[in-house]
């Protein structure tokens, strides 16, 4: 063992005053060497421990805060010497008059994001451009991490919340190549339910229930329009193994979608009813044969009018000329029933339809009745049968059309013979259209009239599906039809609504009374009221002739809403009318 020499006598304070006057050593420190033993009732190890002091933990490691490189230790100055230089809050000496410690200021990050949602707004077009955040300069300047670039949905939060505070409201928001997962648009539809047009391309949405938090009901975005998916793990798989599938379950979570993926949807537009503009009819006073309430016209609401006008022309058409091709209208997976009331109404009864009318007599109920009638007053006590007569699937639904006897719908006659109904309505987690008609028809063979109710659940024919190939707009998921005794459409006549039927006798009192002139309505509420078909027929003839809407209507009306057939009937009478008739 190696012992240490004895230091020569008085060589420890020519040292210690050595290091004193280089500053080096406090003053009053006393300077030790391995010579010293500590005094306390048990004395620590001679070796230095390699534990770090206190005051070297709470040294800082920015080197901006230290004294410089001759109070350090380390391989090129091994020795420490305690009390040279203090931090945090101990004296710092050793620091040039002009050397100041730099703290960076503290970014206000909200401030931050309204500045960059101002830069990118324009009111014009009320379009908000958040793409690529990542790259944004003032983003970049402040160091801030955008949502899915390290930023979370709380982040996302603050942006959509300052979004919704710009006028006009925002229509238009592109959030592409910004790395979106799903829980980044969490808030989206809390702060801007309104948006109509929402651009998610090249992002990270990865499942389709990712999207659930945008189309549940408490956060729906009800008036989207158009939605960009391109670029999304969903996307991209869903295109690449069923892509009619993903389209489907996008359609069905945001039904009033017109656009997917830069992609037109045939679909029906689902419009929230609005009110009528038209000049309400002041209502007569309740009698003891009539309703406080009058008879309305029909009613179409959320769909386009051409798409129910060119489903029923067709459909009837088929159902009296060719029922086979009828299987394409309906889905693989539809319902179809049909039931025979035979029991004759009480107003029919007294008008005496069923006995005045020719051919009535020549009706019977044998083929309808035999062929799986699913009246439920008569099947309820026997199951089976009545599971029978429910016909599952487009083949099962036709063939029990084929075996029913044949029809003639007079579609191109008289409007007023026929009403309708139709509406959206929920189907599972997407829209379907309710569809009922009213009417009558002739039982070829027997020339007997009938009259007849008819409910239909349609839904937006899918692409590539056999009715959007075959031409159908929609198909058909469910079908009743109840056949009755011909009771006359004056039951669905708009105006006062009969509680009990009028009797012969009275019917002629009736029509020997000059009826009231019908209430005059406004040209725009004419139009309003009207089913879209209709309404562009009219405009049309307006174009054409110069006949004011009143006029057109009645036109069209007289010939079978035909367009080239109103047209000629105008050039033959035009000469005849008044200057009242004209624009």
């Amino acid at each position: 063992m190696f012992s240490s020499p004895t230091p020569a006598p008085g060589s420890r304070a020519i040292a210690s005053n050595a290091l004193r006057s280089a500053g080096l050593i406090d003053r009053d420190a006393t300077m030790r060497d391995l010579t010293d033993k500590p005094g306390g009732r048990k004395a620590s190890s001679k070796i230095r421990s390699h534990r770090p002091h206190l005051l070297e933990l709470k040294q800082p490691r920015d080197s901006r805060l230290r004294t410089g490189s001759s109070s350090q230790a380390g391989p090129s100055n091994p020795l420490s010497i305690r009390g040279a230089s203090r931090v945090m809050g101990v004296r710092v000496r050793n620091l040039g008059p002009t050397a100041t410690p730099r703290v960076k200021p503290k970014v206000k990050a909200v401030e931050v994001w309204k500045e960059v949602v101002q830069k990118r707004w324009n009111p014009e077009t009320q379009f908000l451009n958040l793409e690529s955040l990542i790259d944004d300069e003032l983003v970049k300047k402040s160091g801030l991490a955008p949502p899915g670039r390290g930023g979370d949905a709380r982040d996302a939060a603050v942006i959509f919340k300052i979004a919704s505070q710009l006028q006009p409201k925002v229509q238009t928001l592109s959030l592409a190549n910004n790395n979106l997962s799903g829980v980044h648009l969490q808030f989206l539809s809390h702060y801007l339910p309104d948006l109509a047009n929402l651009s998610l391309q090249n992002n990270n949405i990865r499942q389709i229930k990712d999207l659930d938090i945008l189309s549940s009901r408490r956060g729906r975005l009800q008036k989207l329009r158009e939605l960009v998916l391109i670029g999304n793990p969903v996307q991209t798989l869903g295109a690449k193994e069923d892509n009619e599938k993903y389209r489907r379950d996008v359609i069905n979570r945001f039904s009033t979608l017109e656009v997917l993926d830069q992609v037109a949807i045939a679909q029906i537009a689902f419009d929230r009813p609005v009110a009528s503009t038209s000049n309400a009819a002041v209502a007569a006073a309740p009698s003891a044969t009539t309703f406080p309430c009058q008879m309305s016209p029909s009613f179409v609401t959320g769909v386009d009018g051409g798409i129910v006008s060119n489903f029923l022309v067709r459909f009837f058409n088929a159902l009296d000329t060719q029922r086979r091709s009828l299987v394409d209208a309906y889905d693989p997976n539809a319902t179809f029933s049909f039931s025979a009331n035979t029991t004759i109404a009480n107003r029919a009864r007294v008008q005496g339809f069923h006995t005045s009318l020719p051919n009535q007599t020549k009706l019977t109920w044998k083929a309808w009745l035999g062929s799986g009638s699913r009246n439920l007053s008569r099947v309820a006590t026997d199951p089976e049968r009545a599971l029978k007569s429910l016909h599952i699937g487009a083949l099962e639904a036709v063939k029990a059309l084929e075996n029913l006897p044949a029809t003639k719908h007079d579609i191109s006659g008289p409007p007023e013979k026929f009403c309708l109904d139709s509406f959206p309505v929920v189907i599972g987690q997407g829209m379907g259209l309710l569809l009922t008609v009213h009417g009558q028809f002739t039982e070829v063979g027997t020339e007997g009239i009938r009259s007849f109710d008819r409910s239909f659940i349609l839904t937006p024919a899918p692409e590539g599906s056999p009715a959007k190939l075959a031409g159908w707009d929609v198909v058909i998921l469910s079908d009743q039809w109840t056949i009755r005794v011909y009771s006359s459409h004056e039951a669905w006549k708009p105006g006062p609504l009969l509680v009990q039927a009028l009797s012969r006798e009275e019917q002629e009192a009736q029509q020997r009374t000059p009826a009231p002139a019908p209430p005059i309505l406004d040209p725009q509420g004419l139009l309003v009221s009207m089913p879209e078909a209709q309404r562009n027929l009219v405009m049309q003839v307006c174009q054409r002739t110069a006949l004011n809407v009143r006029f057109a209507i009645d036109c069209l009306a007289g010939n079978a809403w035909d367009l080239d057939r109103a047209v000629a009937n105008f050039e033959q009478v035009k000469a005849t009318l008044s200057r009242d008739a004209f624009l």
